[in-house]
């Protein structure tokens, strides 16, 4: 089953060496969900070939404009391609007072449904839930107010061992039972045991995604033995005052954050535009933390 980052932008405040603002696409199964809108997006999905009126559900973590500029454009556009399935949107409860602001002095007049869901920057949440994924934000540390979001995989169900079910004369409709865990009976008193019939599903995946934050302990908890981590590294650790005076992370605190709740794996991200050359932060990083990568524009990563 599909479970895969695609990076759009990863670069702070501004655009820069070929860098775009915050945004990131997730396909789950073919759930195609987006977390934050800098400016550029509509041209990244483009670029990457995601058609946007594919997206389902849009996360925003905070109201700084790298995170979000990009969405009434966005909006605007999927409205000009003839969506008309329904789109939900997560972020702080003043964002849709900015979106409605835009649509009316514009005179645009969607076609589809717009459901906003105001996120709470105080406390952790679960925001969004089906049969195969949910969704929860969690509070970050940041001057304005801010979120992260976890995606967490369902649990699946167990799958059946093939060449020990095909010369069984069983009947289908126990198959579905079986990988419940749940031993059925035919007619005739055979009985068919589902722990010697399936073999246990993969443990379920996970992805957190920490955008602007200090490195903080407010929000350990919530990113607990995350699979991927996306942590924001706007700077080297000799610019921890200048980190601290932003509210920002170095990479040194995202890999500590990161060995702290048991991450499977690290992306570095949200870099400062005083870095051409990426490689000293991923090397200040694997300091603490080895398996860590760069985020790049245009990658999908598996979770």
């Amino acid at each position: 089953m599909r479970f895969e980052v695609l990076i759009l932008g990863n670069s702070s405040a501004t655009p820069m060496f070929e860098r775009h603002p915050t945004a990131q696409i997730i396909n789950f199964n073919e759930q195609i969900f987006l977390i934050d809108c800098g400016e550029g997006t509509q041209m990244q999905l483009h670029r990457y070939g995601v058609k946007s009126n594919k997206i389902s559900h849009i996360f925003i973590s905070h109201l700084h404009g790298d995170h979000y500029l990009g969405l009434v454009g966005l909006l605007s556009s999927m409205n000009l391609h003839g969506r008309y399935s329904d789109l939900h949107l997560y972020g702080p409860a003043p964002l849709i007072d900015i979106i409605n602001l835009q649509l009316k002095h514009s005179e645009t007049y969607l076609q589809y449904n717009l459901i906003f869901h105001a996120t709470n920057p105080e406390k952790e949440e679960l925001i969004f839930q089906n049969n195969t994924i949910c969704v929860t934000s969690f509070p970050l540390k940041h001057r304005v107010p801010t979120t992260g979001f976890r995606f967490d995989e369902a649990q699946r169900s167990a799958s059946l061992i093939r060449e020990k079910i095909q010369h069984l004369n069983m009947p289908t409709v126990f198959f579905q039972q079986l990988k419940k865990g749940i031993d059925c009976v035919d007619l005739d008193g055979t009985v068919y045991k589902a722990s010697e019939l399936t073999k246990p599903a993969p443990a379920p995946r996970s992805y957190a995604f920490c955008s602007d934050t200090r490195a903080f302990e407010s929000y350990v908890s919530s990113i607990q033995n995350v699979d991927l981590l996306y942590h924001e590294s706007t700077f080297m650790h000799d610019m921890l005052p200048r980190a601290i005076e932003t509210f920002h992370s170095t990479c040194l605190e995202a890999a500590l954050i990161a060995k702290q709740v048991g991450a499977k794996k690290l992306l570095l991200g949200h870099y400062s535009a005083r870095y051409r050359e990426l490689t000293p932060l991923l090397q200040e990083a694997k300091l603490e933390f080895v398996n860590t990568e760069l985020s790049s524009e245009g990658k999908w990563y598996n979770v």
